[in-house]
């Protein structure tokens, strides 16, 4: 009897410690794993809009654009049932630095994704 009850609350312990609430590149905190990588930054000596150009044709080619917003440079999209945020700001002058963020349907971080993404903006980039 006590090794069930220690495997229920050991179970309890474990599913309680692995969900909470992470960030996204627009600011908002969502259900999910939060401790997850899902995130890859890269650099570019292009101009902001060069590279949030070639951002949102790589996303809308893979999978469906969500949102858009272009005061802040933030594209949302759904790419094989996972969520890819994309952010855009200038870093220097001349210097554009991308944050690709991308989870799964769970709130589970999928830096897979995240780094396939990020590569096939910068080749659109050349």
């Amino acid at each position: 009897m006590m090794k069930k009850l220690f495997a229920v609350v050991a179970l309890g312990v474990s599913l309680f410690g692995s969900t909470g609430c992470y960030s996204t590149q627009e600011g908002r905190h969502k259900f999910g794993v939060p401790f997850a990588k899902d995130t890859i930054e890269s650099r570019y000596e292009r101009p902001v809009d060069q590279v949030f150009g070639a951002a949102k044709e790589t996303l809308a080619f893979n999978g469906t654009l969500t949102s858009e917003n272009l005061i802040a440079h933030l594209l949302v999209a759904s790419i094989d049932n996972r969520t890819v945020y994309v952010k855009v700001e200038e870093a220097q002058p001349g210097v554009a630095r991308i944050n690709v963020q991308a989870r799964k349907s769970g709130g589970r971080g999928d830096i897979y994704m995240a780094s396939e993404i990020s590569k096939q903006i910068a080749l659109r980039l050349k």
